[in-house]
Order: structure tokens, then sequence, then C-alpha cells
């Protein structure tokens, strides 16, 4: 087992233990296949700060969100654009991931909180917020590909650096000021 940081929240051990446990297959044959050859989620787990998790991801919305940050976070464009949907065509993707590694860059290789919206059974709506350079991000990730090969995808159709960067107006200042969290209403 990889030896992991000590500096977790409890949500982050829930998704580590979550990703650890039940997702090791998806883990070691998608993200190997993401990140390259003899990559391996562990070792970019290592490397990196995790993913601070506000709401209800799927192992598949957060597999796929951890990526991205960590890709943003290293510059690495080609890597980042794998992870597009196939609606979003390969000059569009080249140019998003172009657009959010220089916007976010610096952001992303600090704390970064991930506020996942809805159930994530199919689609969900991803706030990113970069602690360090106090940016907010809204992406939106959904299953894609052919029937029994489906996997988690980022739509990245934003070509202009200025859409590509632009924090959404609706989401809150602070991860799970809204719906995202479940709220005690005793």
């Amino acid at each position: 087992m990889p030896r992991l940081k000590q500096s977790h929240t409890a949500a982050g051990w829930l998704a580590a233990a979550v990703l650890l446990t039940s997702g090791c297959a998806v883990l070691d044959s998608s993200s190997a296949d993401a990140r390259g050859p003899g990559a391996s989620y562990e070792q970019a787990y290592a490397d990196h700060e995790p993913l601070h998790v506000v709401g209800y991801p799927s192992t598949g919305s957060l597999l796929v969100m951890q990526e991205l940050v960590w890709d943003i976070a290293d510059g690495k464009a080609d890597e980042l654009r794998k992870l597009a949907t196939s609606d979003s065509s390969e000059a569009q993707a080249g140019k998003t991931a172009e657009n959010w590694i220089k916007g976010f860059g610096a952001g992303a290789r600090g704390r970064v909180t991930g506020d996942f919206y809805d159930g994530g059974s199919e689609r969900q709506v991803v706030i990113l917020y970069f602690h360090a350079t106090r940016q907010i991000k809204e992406f939106t990730v959904r299953l894609d590909g052919d029937a029994g090969k489906e996997d988690w995808r980022v739509l990245m159709k934003s070509t202009d650096f200025k859409d590509a960067t632009h924090a959404p107006g609706w989401a809150p200042k602070e991860p799970g000021a809204t719906g995202s969290r479940m709220k005690n209403n005793g």
C-alpha cells in the first residue's frame, strides 16, 4: 500500500479509502492509461496534495477531477487533453488545456477543494476552489464513450482564455455553502 500523507481531512481519508479499496481495478487500468505508460495513480497521489472533497462525488467523477487538478499543476497539456469528452474536438481540448494550465497552474499546485453537486451517476457539476490564488472554476464531468466502455471525462470547449478562467456567478465564495452538502435539519 502506498505511503499516504498525514495531513488529510476526514473527507480526504474517506475518499482515499473508497478509491483504494473499492476501485483498485478501475484505478489501476484507467488511471494508468490516462496518465501514460508506467505512471500510476498511487505515485501521482504521493507526489501531490490530494483534492479536498465536499459534496457527493462518484468514484469516477472524483478520479477524473483529481487527475485534472494534477495535470493542471504539472503543466501536462497532453495528459489533460486526454480527459476531454468525445464532443470536445482535439483543437478545443488542446486550447482549453493550455488555458487551464496558464490560468490555474499556480493554484493547482496548492490546496484545491472540489465541491461536487448533484448525484454523480452520469453527469456532475464540480466547482474547484484554488485556495492559494482564490480562484473558482466550474467544470462539467460526465460518463462518455461506447456502451460498456464508458469512463468519466471533462467537457473541454473553452478556447477563449477569458471564458476558460471565468468564475461562475452562481457559485458560493467558499466550498459547501449551498446545496452540495447535506444540511442538518435537527
